[in-house]
C-alpha cells in the first residue's frame, strides 16, 4: 500500500493563522458601543413570533440590540446610558392610524370646552357662557355630538332660545349642526334658506334647532382672531406632547393641505418634532368626469405617497364619501328606519344617508390615483357606502391589481360578512376608531336594532379572516386624552376592543373581542404596515427605529379593566427621550 505524505507550508498555515487571528480582534474591537441601553425590563418586540427579551441596546436613532440582560449589557461602555426598567413594560412606540392634531390642537387654544353628556349640561354650559359674553357675541362649540348625550336627542329651539336668547349657538356637528334663534336671525337667513337648510317639527311645522351642514357657510360667524404662525407651532407642539405621554410615537394626520405638509417639514428640519406624521391629502383637484383629466393633474402635483423621510411622510389621496353616523348621514346599505325618523327627524322613509360621489366619478379617482402612485383611502361611515368602495376596487383590480397599494377605508364601521370577505380578497386595510364603538355603540344598537349592530366594527371577525386592522382615534377637539371628540389614548382604545365595553358600561356584541396582543398590532405593526414602513418602525428589531415606550403596567398581564389606565413613564423617538414621568 502506497502511502501519501501530507506536506505541510508552515509558514502559509502561520500566516492564515495570524490573519484569522487578527480578523477576531478586529470584530471584537468593532462591537457597536450602545448609546443607551434598557436592562431588567420586559421588551415586547411585536415582531412576527411576538417574542419577550429583557434588555434592549441602541444606538444613534435605531436599535442595535434585543436579547437577555447579560448579552446586551456587553454592548455598554463608559459613556453609555444606562436605565434599569425594574420589571417594566416596554412596547414599540404607539401609532395612531387616524388622528386631526392640527385642529385640536387648537381647540382650546382660548378656553376649556366642557365634556358634556346631557342635556342639562349642555343648557347650563350656554347659560354660563351667555352671561360672560358681550350681547351679540357667538357661543360656539367646534364639535358636539348630540347622539353622545343621555337623551339622545339634540336641545330643542325653544331650549337654547330660554338659556341664550341674546347670543347666538352654533354647536357643530360635523355633517350637521345646532342653532338657536339668535343664530338664524344674525345670519340673515331668507326665506328660502329656512325652507331649504332648516329642519321643522314633522307635527307642528315649527323650526326646531337642526341645521344642514350645506348651510354652514350662511352662518355670519365672525372670522376668529388669527394667530401667529408661531402661536400655531406651539399649539401644535404641546398637542405632541400629550400624545407622548401615552406612548404615541407617530400619526397618521387625516388630511392637510401643503401648507400644512411644510410646517412639519419645518418642524423636523428644526428637531422639533416628538413624533412622526404620514399626513393624507384631500384629493386636491375637482374632477370626476375623466380619469385621463385627473390623472394629468395629479401629475403636477409635488407629492406622492411615499415621498419624504423618516419623520415626515406623504400618505395616501382621500376622499369623504358619505355623512357621519352621528348625524344620520352616513349611507347604509338599508334604510335609516323609524327610530331614526324621531332622532335625526328623518321623513323619508327610504332615506338611507347620504353619498357624496357616484359609482363613476369613484372610479375615475381610484383609477388615477392608482396609476399616478397614490394609495387611496376614504372617509366613509357607512355598509352602503362600503359596498360602493368595494365595487370600485374589484373594478380597478380588473386592470391594475391593487392588493400591493394597501388602499384603505376609514371608519367603514359596518361590515357584514360578504364585505370582510371582499377585503380580505382585494388587500383592503380597514382604518378603525375604536372611539367609535364606545363612544357610539349604544346608540347605534337602539336606532338601528340587534341585528345590524352585529356588523358594527366587528373586531374579531374581520381579523380571523385576514382583513388587516389598523387602529385609530379620530381625534378632533379638547386636548385631553380620554375626554376629548374622540378620545385618542390608545390604551382606552384597547381596552374597549378587548372588553367590548362602551362608555356607558354596555358589553355589545362580546363575541368581537379581540386578545391583548391583536390590539397592541393594530397600533403598531399594523399602523406601520398601512404607510410602508413595517421595515423601519412597528416592531423592536434590530435596525428599526428606536421609537418605544415603557409602561406604568403591563397590557398583556393586567387585570383588564386597568389596562385603561396605563399611561408611558418614558417615551423614547429615535432613541431620544421625549417624555419622562420624572
Amino acid at each position: 500500500m502506497k502511502k501519501y505524505l501530507l506536506k505541510v507550508d508552515f509558514r502559509k498555515l502561520i500566516l492564515v493563522l495570524i490573519i484569522i487571528a487578527l480578523f477576531l480582534v478586529t470584530c471584537k474591537n468593532n462591537q457597536p458601543v450602545a448609546d443607551l441601553i434598557l436592562l431588567n425590563g420586559k421588551i415586547v418586540t411585536v415582531n412576527s413570533n411576538f417574542s419577550i427579551a429583557s434588555a434592549l441596546a441602541v444606538k444613534g436613532d435605531k436599535i442595535i440590540g434585543i436579547d437577555s440582560n447579560e448579552k446586551i449589557g456587553k454592548l455598554a461602555k463608559a459613556q453609555t446610558q444606562i436605565i434599569d426598567l425594574k420589571g417594566r413594560t416596554v412596547i414599540p412606540g404607539l401609532i395612531d392610524a387616524h388622528a386631526h392634531p392640527e385642529r385640536a390642537s387648537l381647540s382650546e387654544i382660548n378656553e376649556e370646552l366642557p365634556d358634556l353628556h346631557s342635556i342639562s349640561e349642555l343648557l347650563g354650559w350656554i347659560e354660563h357662557q351667555a352671561s360672560i359674553k358681550k350681547e351679540g357675541e357667538w357661543i360656539i362649540h367646534p364639535k358636539m355630538f348630540y347622539t353622545r348625550l343621555e337623551e339622545l336627542r339634540p336641545p330643542t329651539l325653544s331650549e337654547l332660545d330660554e338659556v341664550s336668547p341674546n347670543n347666538p349657538v352654533f354647536l357643530n356637528g360635523s355633517f350637521g349642526g345646532i342653532i338657536n334663534s339668535a343664530a338664524i336671525k344674525a345670519s340673515g337667513f331668507t326665506e328660502k334658506e329656512i325652507a331649504d337648510e332648516l329642519d321643522r317639527e314633522p307635527k307642528t311645522g315649527l323650526l326646531n334647532s337642526f341645521i344642514r351642514s350645506s348651510a354652514f357657510s350662511l352662518l355670519k360667524i365672525p372670522p376668529k382672531v388669527k394667530l401667529t404662525y408661531q402661536d400655531e407651532v406651539d399649539a401644535l407642539k404641546i398637542m405632541f406632547s400629550n400624545y407622548n405621554k401615552f406612548g404615541i410615537t407617530g400619526v397618521i394626520s387625516g388630511y392637510g393641505d401643503l401648507n400644512n405638509y411644510k410646517r412639519y417639514e419645518e418642524l423636523s428640519q428644526k428637531g422639533e418634532l416628538t413624533v412622526r406624521i404620514s399626513q393624507n391629502f384631500l384629493l386636491p383637484f375637482n374632477i370626476r368626469d375623466s380619469k385621463e383629466r385627473l390623472v394629468d393633474s395629479l401629475k403636477t402635483f409635488p407629492l406622492v405617497t411615499g415621498k419624504g423621510n423618516e419623520w415626515v411622510r406623504t400618505g395616501a389621496l382621500k376622499i369623504f364619501v358619505d355623512g357621519g353616523i352621528l348625524t344620520g348621514t352616513a349611507f347604509l346599505r338599508e334604510p335609516w328606519g323609524e327610530k331614526a325618523k324621531d332622532i335625526y327627524n328623518i321623513n323619508d322613509a327610504k332615506y338611507r344617508g347620504i353619498i357624496n360621489y357616484t359609482y363613476k366619478d369613484l372610479l375615475n379617482i381610484v383609477s388615477a390615483a392608482c396609476e399616478t402612485g397614490w394609495t387611496f383611502t376614504a372617509h366613509c361611515t357607512g355598509g352602503g357606502g362600503v359596498d360602493l368602495l368595494l365595487n370600485v376596487f374589484e373594478e380597478v383590480n380588473k386592470s391594475q391589481p391593487i392588493k400591493n397599494l394597501r388602499v384603505s377605508i376609514i371608519h367603514g364601521n359596518f361590515f357584514t360578512k360578504e364585505a370582510i370577505e371582499r377585503m380580505k380578497k382585494l388587500g383592503v386595510i380597514a382604518n378603525v376608531q375604536a372611539a367609535w364603538f364606545y363612544k357610539d355603540a349604544d346608540a347605534m344598537k337602539y336606532i338601528l336594532g340587534e341585528g345590524r349592530v352585529k356588523t358594527f366594527n366587528p373586531y374579531r371577525s374581520m381579523i380571523e379572516n385576514g382583513v388587516i386592522l389598523c387602529g385609530g382615534s379620530d381625534h378632533m377637539v379638547k386636548l385631553d386624552a380620554n375626554t376629548s371628540i374622540n378620545p385618542y389614548n390608545p390604551f382606552l382604545a384597547m381596552w374597549s376592543m378587548i372588553a367590548r365595553e362602551t362608555e356607558k358600561g354596555s358589553v355589545i356584541c362580546p363575541k368581537e373581542a379581540i386578545t391583548r396582543e391583536q390590539a397592541l398590532k393594530m397600533y403598531t405593526i399594523n399602523n406601520a404596515f398601512t404607510t410602508f414602513e413595517e421595515s423601519l418602525k412597528g416592531s423592536l428589531e434590530i435596525g428599526k427605529l428606536a421609537d418605544l415606550a415603557v409602561l406604568s403596567n403591563d397590557p398583556l398581564t393586567c387585570p383588564a379593566d386597568q389596562i385603561k389606565e396605563i399611561q408611558s413613564v418614558l417615551t423614547l423617538v429615535g432613541g431620544k427621550i421625549v417624555y419622562s414621568s420624572k
